[in-house]
């Protein structure tokens, strides 16, 4: 894939505030102009950006609706009415599930909890999963992750004497369902300072209030910040604002205690001696996690997080990690499938979107294949397979490109849909995904931008190896934890040379270990790059060539840093 090279300018307010921090703060002018670019101008927003505090959490009463969920989940236990946690499927439903339950029954016991089947009652809130609550003697039901257009389901649960407390964080209709309380930051009438919580960091806010209210401190929700911090890397929501609080804090107490659970996958991934960082979440924690639903039922991953004791909680994360490998091969052979399929399509260049649809594929590999399918072809892509008579899907998009919209402008031709910017789910009759296809391509040609149709790499900074110091080492960790709204910083260097030694490496040769040079310096740099063996031939023949990259430690020699490398291309 070619990608384009975008060097961020930088005005001349921006540099004279840069210049600004990087005298009080005494770091490097590249670091201060890093802060610039995340929006961070003053001394003050730097130090709480560099070490953030749960002092600094929200005021949880501040989100529409909290004094009145607090005040039903209060009155529950009072009348010791029977309590379900209800969620989604997914890594941020599970968490949430976990950590809800977790928090609650350390102080009341008449509580359970509830994971749809992805197959049999698909994503949300269900009749199934009601009637098991009214079958059990349910009196309230919590809804985290999913809920917020559950209108019809809700109005079936109040016919039946349950309320409904709807914790979630994807975009509403503009009819609410009728539950007691809806604590979403997204709703119009939203009062809440941050929108961009996970569902995990929802249910959080509700378990610090309904703390708040009962005097119980806070340290005790410290615990359960491990999961906070696996929703947030997970689900691709920002890492700014609380977020980063709660994933800074989330990270340490991975680090430090994990819970149980959490300590047993941690082990199958083989990361137990190794400092976890958001990457090992997002490519291997939370695809396990993630996996139990796609491939079983999402209870079990819940099961696993809440699991006091070792080894079944091991037992547990052996099966899990299981269902991981049945979904690697059922992802490779779909991806395959889908590969073949595009590049068969008629007028492929001049689509701006990719809509497949199989119904012998697997429910629940397909958000991943409509992922790699973004990755490669640059486009939005929605991929559809068969639930009964009904074409159900996931759809996946490119960097500043609102699929969510794209799809709700079809909404008349869907059965039900729901998401955010970049991800969403949908369902509709077979005989629709012909027009389905049509306006969708139709929407996404109109609105989509022109860069945002093939990849871009944003660069931060144009530095030179002399500048990668172990001080600019380690305050460039300060930056972590990283991802959206706080992506790695991408360095560019120009006219660097093989040192010599370079070479392709890899099972199928597929990858570069590179050892650098740039004019500037003596250093010479090690280096990655991971999939671009065809820049080898180039490489090899002393010709100078500019890279971007990241800096990441060395995980073979400790204090030492490698590049990862994300382009090559020859020197201008």
């Amino acid at each position: 894939m070619n990608h384009k090279w975008n060097y961020r300018p930088i005005t001349p307010e921006e540099e004279q505030a840069s210049e600004q921090l990087v005298r009080e703060l005494g770091i490097s002018p590249i670091l201060g102009r890093l802060l610039i670019q995340r929006g961070i101008t003053t001394a003050t927003e730097a130090k709480s950006f560099f070490r953030p505090q749960l002092l600094d959490l929200h005021d949880p009463f501040l989100m529409n609706d909290m004094d009145i969920a607090v005040e039903r989940l209060n009155k529950a236990m009072g009348k010791k009415e029977r309590i379900l946690i209800y969620g989604d499927y997914d890594v941020d439903g599970t968490t949430a599930v976990a950590l809800v339950y977790k928090f609650i029954q350390q102080f009341y016991s008449n509580i359970d909890y509830y994971v749809p089947d992805r197959y049999n009652e698909g994503y949300g809130v269900s009749f199934r999963g009601i009637d098991y609550a009214a079958e059990t003697g349910v009196g309230l039901i919590i809804v985290l992750d999913c809920g917020i257009k559950a209108v019809n389901e809700i109005t079936y649960a109040k016919e039946k004497g349950i309320d409904f407390i709807v914790c979630d964080h994807h975009v509403p209709d503009d009819i609410l369902p009728p539950a007691v309380a809806i604590l979403n930051a997204k709703r119009a009438d939203n009062t809440y300072p941050y929108t961009h919580l996970s569902g995990c960091g929802v249910g959080f806010k509700f378990m610090q209030a309904f703390a708040l209210n009962n005097g119980i401190e806070f340290h005790h929700l410290i615990p359960l910040l491990d999961l906070v911090a696996v929703s947030v890397a997970s689900d691709i929501v920002p890492i700014m604002g609380e977020n980063r609080i709660l994933t800074y804090h989330g990270l340490r107490q991975i680090n430090s205690n994990p819970s149980v659970g959490l300590k047993a996958i941690i082990d199958v991934c083989g990361l137990t001696e190794k400092e976890i960082t958001v990457s090992d979440i997002v490519f291997k924690i939370g695809p396990r996690i993630n996996a139990s639903g796609r491939i079983q039922n999402g209870k079990e991953a819940v099961d696993l997080l809440t699991e006091k004791d070792l080894l079944a909680a091991l037992e547990k994360g052996n099966q899990i990690n299981q269902y991981n490998e049945t979904r690697k091969d059922l992802d490779k052979t779909m991806t395959e499938e889908a590969n073949h399929i595009v590049t068969e399509l008629k007028g492929l260049a001049d689509r701006r979107s990719i809509v497949l649809y199989n119904e012998d594929w697997h429910k629940g590999v397909i958000g991943i294949v409509a992922s790699r399918l973004t990755e490669v072809y640059y486009r939005p892509a929605v991929v559809l397979t068969r639930t009964d008579d009904m074409a159900t899907g996931s759809a996946r998009s490119v960097s500043g490109f609102d699929v969510y919209k794209a799809i709700e402008h079809c909404r008349d031709l869907l059965t039900s849909f729901g998401g955010h910017t970049y991800a969403a789910g949908l369902s509709m009759k077979i005989e629709q995904v012909p027009e389905f296809t049509r306006r969708f391509e139709e929407f996404v040609s109109k609105h989509i931008l022109p860069e945002q149709t093939f990849a871009v790499i944003d660069i931060d900074a144009e530095i030179d190896f002399k500048d990668i110091n172990a001080k600019f080492s380690s305050d460039l960790k300060k930056f972590n934890p990283f991802g959206p709204g706080n992506n790695k910083p991408i360095f560019c260097t120009h006219h660097v040379y093989d040192y010599g030694t370079s070479k392709v490496v890899g099972r199928d040769q597929e990858h570069i270990k590179l050892e650098l040079v740039d004019n500037k310096s003596n250093n010479v740099m090690n280096g990655i790059a991971f999939g671009q063996s065809s820049h080898v031939r180039y490489i090899k023949t002393k010709r100078s060539f500019d890279i971007c990259y990241s800096i990441e430690e060395n995980s073979h020699r400790k204090g030492e840093v490698q590049l990862q490398i994300e382009d090559i291309k020859p020197a201008e």
